[in-house]
């Protein structure tokens, strides 16, 4: 059953207020606003552990109109700080639904605020860029200026260690795959063989991504942010993968050591924060960006062919491509966004080490750059067999 409406508001850092209707738990959080502009898959994006510290905005208008289901979720529960949205609706119309977003929201702990100007919220976050805010759907609390006090003394995501909160505790096995749909309706396609066993690190990893490792004729072990090399190396695999996850990827503790070991062993993929830790483990080193890429409209190119992907992102940092000139390690990058020119990929050329920045197992978004598992296995494969494969080689479809 959804929660009763009541009011609420969104109070920025720089005092501005937007009053609206609450949809979630009745309880007060601060965190960074961010727009999200993906037009559909608005419970991956709920479930994204990408998104710990954040509160997000959609920028679509329409949000919930085919609930909550768990078969869509991409993590255990939400990790995010807050949810704002035009128009939340709160009587789903699907064959799937399980449960309205409402009560989702209220049952995860989450506040949300809709019926304000998104627009002119999303316009702000723009022009301004990241800023804190704090969210209040509790009708006790009815002074802005607390609210904007709350938002200003929230701490910034630089810095902190937000992987710790969202990694698992202990190491598991991945064993499923894509989701078939009515049963019988869509027959199971054959993987790939042999099978390849790849030790996943999780610094937030979005269970699409698992599937689609899956799917791909892998077996996935998946392990602690904190795992070392030595203990990955008992595991004995043939390739390594580096998830996605939230925040500053230069704040993640206990990582970078291990990785850079690795990457002088193993082929290594990485995606998001992946892909960001590869390239601080390769040398270089990573910056905040003004507002940052949430969505699945994202335009990236490939620098070998000149091709435009559309790609599904969530990012707020961005590797600097004159960094990893000058590290010394023989990388290329591969991928930019066209938005802002923007390392969206990049690839050792003389090991087999390559990641991208973008999501390619979408939940949601396009599936225009999902061939880069099948990449990553061919290289993984050829590796296995002897051969002197490089990422750049792979990356370029070679």
């Amino acid at each position: 059953m959804s929660p009763a409406p009541a009011p609420a508001r969104l109070a920025l850092a720089d005092g501005t207020v937007y009053r609206g209707i609450s949809n979630g738990a009745r309880t007060v959080q601060t965190g960074e606003v961010c727009f999200n502009t993906s037009l559909t898959g608005y419970q991956e994006i709920l479930t994204d552990p990408s998104y710990a510290g954040q509160i997000v905005a959609m920028t679509y208008t329409q949000i919930g109109n085919v609930g909550v289901n768990r078969a869509d979720d991409e993590s255990a529960k939400p990790f995010l700080s807050g949810f704002v949205a035009k128009e939340l609706f709160s009587t789903p119309s699907n064959y799937r639904s399980e449960e309205s977003l409402p009560a989702f929201l209220e049952r995860s702990g989450i506040p949300a605020l809709s019926a304000i100007d998104t627009r002119a919220l999303v316009r702000r976050i723009r022009t301004q860029g990241f800023q804190n805010g704090c969210i209040s759907t509790d009708p006790d609390l009815q002074d802005d200026a607390e609210l904007v006090d709350r938002a200003k003394a929230a701490p910034s995501l630089e810095q902190i260690d937000l992987v710790s909160r969202v990694s698992c505790d202990e190491a598991y096995d991945w064993t499923e795959g894509d989701w078939r749909g009515v049963s019988g309706q869509m027959p199971a396609a054959a993987r790939p063989g042999p099978p390849l066993r790849v030790v996943a690190y999780d610094f937030g990893v979005k269970r699409n991504i698992l599937r689609q490792l899956v799917e791909h004729g892998f077996e996935v072990h998946v392990v602690p942010a904190t795992t070392t090399a030595d203990e990955v190396r008992a595991l004995a695999p043939d390739a390594i993968f580096l998830s996605n996850g939230p925040g500053d990827p230069a704040a993640v503790e206990g990582v970078l050591e291990h990785v850079f070991a690795l990457t002088r062993e193993y082929p290594v993929f990485g995606i998001c924060l992946g892909h960001q830790i590869l390239g601080l483990a390769l040398g270089g080193t990573t910056r905040k960006l003004k507002f940052g890429h949430h969505g699945g409209n994202q335009p990236g190119k490939d620098l070998a062919t000149g091709k435009v992907a559309i790609c599904a992102e969530n990012h707020g940092y961005a590797v600097d491509a004159e960094s990893l000139r000058a590290a010394g390690e023989a990388v290329e990058i591969t991928h930019i966004n066209l938005n802002d020119d923007t390392v969206e990929g990049l690839a050792h050329a003389e090991r087999p080490l390559f990641s991208v920045q973008y999501h390619p197992e979408a939940a949601p978004g396009p599936h225009d750059v999902r061939y880069f598992f099948s990449r990553f296995r061919e290289m993984t494969l050829r590796h296995k067999q002897g051969e002197a494969v490089s990422g750049a080689q792979v990356a370029k479809g070679a």
